[in-house]
């Protein structure tokens, strides 16, 4: 995919590599998107939705597919694949630095307020992510290889029939970091089984 004909929503720091395949994307300190589902003093505290996102809009059914090798220095950094409709309306797969001393496979629904799921840990520096949507359904899979990929959700998300799909790179409590991304690839194709992601 051309990066430059990307969008941007929160533009940061992009620099594509030699390859042309490969490309970084700057996550500034205390960036991040979540709402969170925990009400202080009774009120849920605003949405944050800061963090740098390229994308494109996409209309019906698609696969999302990018290999991703996160700079772990905090909790809670991570790269990802992020589809939203609108700021209370999203969907984020990440290869994220946990809070509990692992780095794992992450999804996140925000319906109004954001879920938080820890899917598999992940012993290496990279893995394949992948987003899949059949009508309002949306399946989120990873893989090692690139090649043979695992469900880690499934869900339904009432989105419209266009949505931006692309990348978010996020450092909520860090500094700041630097998060890598290649071989990103958006298909419209409807898959036959959502579960196994073919």
């Amino acid at each position: 995919m051309d990066i430059s004909q990307l969008k941007w929503l929160n533009e940061s720091r992009v620099t594509i590599k030699d390859d042309g395949d490969t490309f970084t994307v700057y996550a500034p300190p205390k960036s991040d998107f979540f709402n969170n589902p925990i009400p202080e003093n009774e009120v849920f505290s605003k949405p944050q939705g800061n963090a740098p996102f390229l994308y494109t809009e996409v209309k019906g059914d698609f696969v999302v597919r990018v290999r991703v090798t996160p700079s772990f220095v905090a909790n809670y950094d991570a790269a990802c694949i992020m589809i939203i409709h609108n700021e209370n309306l999203w969907l984020k797969a990440a290869f994220e630095k946990s809070d509990f001393g692992t780095t794992a496979v992450v999804s996140v629904v925000t319906n109004i307020v954001s879920d938080d799921a820890n899917g598999c840990n992940i012993n290496a520096d990279s893995v394949w992510l992948q987003v899949a949507r059949v009508g309002d359904n949306f399946a989120v899979h990873y893989s090692l290889d690139g090649k043979k990929f695992d469900m880690v959700r499934l869900c339904l998300l009432p989105v419209g029939a266009t949505v931006k799909v692309g990348v978010e790179a996020q450092c909520p409590i860090g500094d700041g970091c630097e998060q890598t991304f290649n071989g990103f690839t958006i298909e419209n194709r409807t898959v036959k089984n959502l579960r196994a992601g073919i």
